[in-house]
């Protein structure tokens, strides 16, 4: 699994990367207003909050990079590789532009610790300078290291600017004031005040804790990221976390509230030397961090144009190519450059650094996303090296989308909205590709075994009167006529679930196993144009009548039991109803209740509605005539139909047959009104199929009873007769269902 190249970095460079990044800007300019305003527990708590988020991503990122080899591009390939090169595009551009207005953010914060310079020409010649007269020409010489040194160059300075930072740091920590002298602060006399202006601060606070990621963007310049990345980004995590608690601790200790939140550079009144080390530190820490994204962003651009991400073909190429002499992202480089100093033109980033936020937050909690999927989905080619938990990047991806709204929900969903625009168009052009599928389906082939095991545990404990049909459908005309995968849909699209089955008459061999996966995928492409809920397959037998008995005796894709068989004919061709008869009793003796779909040549008109006739001698059928004909009418075909009710009784009870239907449809809650219900009295003058004949000729969908036992007597001639009719569904219930 691990892949070592000879040439590259080690770990050093992926922890220095992440730990500049973290002990950042922030941590200079803001850290001391964190804990003047809500204190020192607050500031704790934000600590914490913001380590829900960043250390089960790093996590992640460790687990992910131990199961294949990360490649150039690092969180962008790591993303693009388990959610699909269009989402791992869309999500990459805008982590891209993230990282590279962070260089830009970084050198603006880069200038505030050049203050007194700007003091001084303010007080001795009335000229207020502009901040760009330094983070411009830092932007060229940041630029120019990159363009023309590269990263190995930029890491040597970047070991420099570390060495800086951690002097600065450490003289903090020694340095003494007056307050900490005579104040008696303690961890258990410590505040937590103006919790109302939590999230304020922890908007202003957390993106130091974000740069843990920063060292996975060097993935192609490591000499064996599996092992480096978990390492460096792990312990880079870990250690900003503790230093933070400590900072915050030292600065609540050496400094009372009004001085913490008025002062931006407390800090230079507290460390040793603070009037120099803590400016230099801050020029350190900024620059630092801006080397880090400046090294890192080229490398997440370079890999999208790889992976053809950008519309230009000639774009694609310039900036994937490699500068020969250190394999360089060089082109790359200078469209970053160009952008970050653009940005740095502007003076200010304040107005998209919320946004930046939130592109950084969609990063972290994809990847949390990806480690929580495949623990879930338990694949087995998912064999990481260093093994995270999966309850940890759920809590990691949670707790990223709840932080995004409450920092700004406004840029939480301006973030949402510019990443789909961005996904659509990739997708408009690149439209073979995906993957995200993959991902996502051992994750819910895992959900659902894990559910039907639960639904067979639990099925004795089934209420019988929440019936719902779980129908299967076996047809060898799949290819001719579609009636009866219409009506499977039509049970199955709202309220039911539906199996078809194409039967594929003859024995199990090579030629028929090949057969039935081109004839499944033609299906699965023919109904595809049809909005449906109905899973299709093939199955090779070799007569009808041992297709239905295997099928029969499998569950149901629900996860419930087949209760219901659907069973189809052509109107055209009632010799196929001998074969249908005959196997009525195979599938009766497993308690199914059975539905034969008569298939017309006529076009359905579904404004004319479903006619349901209920005869004397339907007794068990009746309420599935009309449980049926309520869920029929669920499907978005039938959304103009109506029901209407016939029902034949003996003459002196048609008073207490109507009294009983309306209680039936008050009771039931069906969508049929009074006057689609119509009583008829049985005559016996008056032939009943001639009657349905007449009032049903222009019905969409006519429902009719039969019984078994009639079946076994009259055969086939049970269902002839209703020539005037169109399609036809002929019902036989098990039981008798319960309207409640």
């Amino acid at each position: 699994m691990m892949n070592v190249t000879s040439k590259g970095f080690g770990t050093a460079p992926v922890f220095f990367t992440a730990i500049s990044t973290i002990l950042g800007a922030i941590l200079f300019l803001r850290f001391g207003f964190a804990v003047g305003t809500i204190g020192f527990w607050g500031v704790i708590g934000i600590i914490l909050l913001g380590h829900l988020v960043t250390i089960p991503t790093a996590l992640a990122i460790s687990e992910i990079a131990t199961n294949k080899r990360v490649e150039g591009g690092g969180e962008y390939f790591i993303i693009s590789r388990s959610f699909g090169l269009n989402i791992g595009a869309t999500i990459g551009i805008a982590l891209y532009m993230s990282q590279a207005i962070s260089v830009a953010f970084y050198i603006i914060a880069f200038t505030e610790a050049f203050g007194f310079v700007f003091d001084f020409f303010k007080e001795n010649t009335g000229i207020e300078l502009p901040r760009q007269v330094i983070s411009i020409p830092a932007m060229f010489g940041l630029a120019f290291l990159i363009v023309k040194k590269g990263a190995n160059q930029g890491m040597k300075a970047l070991y420099f600017v570390v060495g800086i930072l951690l002097i600065s740091i450490t003289l903090f920590f020694m340095g003494k004031t007056e307050y900490s002298l005579t104040n008696e602060f303690s961890l258990f006399s410590a505040e937590l005040r103006n919790m109302d202006r939590f999230f304020v601060v922890f908007a202003i606070v957390f993106p130091a804790f974000t740069g843990m990621t920063a060292g996975v963007g060097l993935s192609g310049n490591l000499r064996n990221p599996s092992k480096s990345i978990p390492i460096g980004t792990t312990t880079a995590t870990i250690a900003g976390m503790i230093i933070y608690m400590f900072i915050a601790y030292k600065l609540a200790l050496s400094a009372n509230v009004e001085d913490l939140t008025s002062n931006q550079l407390i800090m230079a009144k507290i460390a040793i030397g603070g009037i120099f080390i803590i400016p230099l530190g801050l020029a350190a820490s900024t620059i630092s961090s801006a080397l880090g994204s400046i090294m890192v962003a080229p490398r997440t651009l370079q890999a999208l144009a790889v992976d053809r991400s950008f519309p230009s073909k000639r774009l694609n190429i310039w900036l994937s190519k490699n500068r020969e002499k250190d394999n360089e992202p060089v082109n790359a480089s200078v469209i970053t450059s160009i952008i970050a100093l653009l940005f740095v033109a502007m003076g200010s980033v304040n107005a998209v650094a919320e946004i930046i936020s939130m592109f950084f937050m969609v990063t972290y909690g994809s990847l949390c996303l990806i480690s929580f999927l495949n623990h879930f989905g338990s694949s087995p080619s998912y064999r990481p090296y260093f093994k995270s938990r999966w309850y940890i990047s759920l809590i990691g991806f949670v707790v990223s989308v709840w932080v995004m709204f409450k920092i700004n929900a406004f840029y939480a969903f301006a973030a949402i909205i510019l990443m789909t625009i961005i996904y659509l168009y990739i997708n408009y052009y690149h439209r073979n590709r995906n993957g995200l599928e993959a991902i996502f389906a051992n994750a819910i082939f895992q959900l659902n075994r894990n559910l039907q095991v639960f639904l067979q545990k639990t099925s004795n404990k089934k209420n019988r009167g929440e019936w719902r049909p779980s129908a299967v459908c076996i047809s060898r005309d799949s290819f001719k006529r579609d009636t009866a995968f219409k009506f499977l849909n039509w049970i199955s699209y709202k309220y039911g679930f539906g199996t078809y089955i194409h039967l594929i008459e003859g024995y199990y061999s090579k030629k028929t196993y090949e057969q039935s996966r081109v004839e499944l995928q033609k299906l699965i492409e023919k109904f595809d144009r049809l909005e449906n809920h109905v899973y299709v397959d093939t199955l090779i037998s070799p007569s009808y009548t041992s297709a239905i008995a295997q099928t029969i005796q499998v569950p149901g894709i629900a996860g419930m039991e087949n209760n219901m068989v659907i069973f189809e004919y052509d109107q055209e061709e009632p010799e196929k109803l001998k074969v249908i008869a005959e196997n009525f009793a195979l599938v009766s003796a497993g308690n199914f209740d059975v539905c034969i779909a008569r298939s017309s040549r006529r076009q359905i008109h579904y404004k004319d509605g479903i006619h349901v006739w209920i005869r004397s001698l339907d007794t068990e059928n009746a309420n599935l005539m009309v449980i049926l004909s309520f869920i029929i009418l669920g499907h978005p075909e039938w959304h103009k139909a109506n029901i209407k009710i016939f029902e034949t009784c003996e003459p002196d009870k048609i008073a207490e047959t109507r009294k009983r239907m309306d209680e039936l449809v008050l009771t039931g809650r069906l969508p049929i009104t009074s006057k689609n219900i119509e009583i008829i009295p049985e005559m016996k003058d008056v032939n009943i199929k001639s009657l349905i004949n007449k009032k049903s000729a222009e019905a969409g969908l006519t429902i009719l009873g039969f019984r078994g036992e009639h079946l076994k007597k009259e055969r086939e001639s049970a269902f002839v007769g209703y020539d005037d009719l169109g399609t036809v569904l002929f019902v036989n219930s098990h039981n008798q269902k319960e309207i409640d």
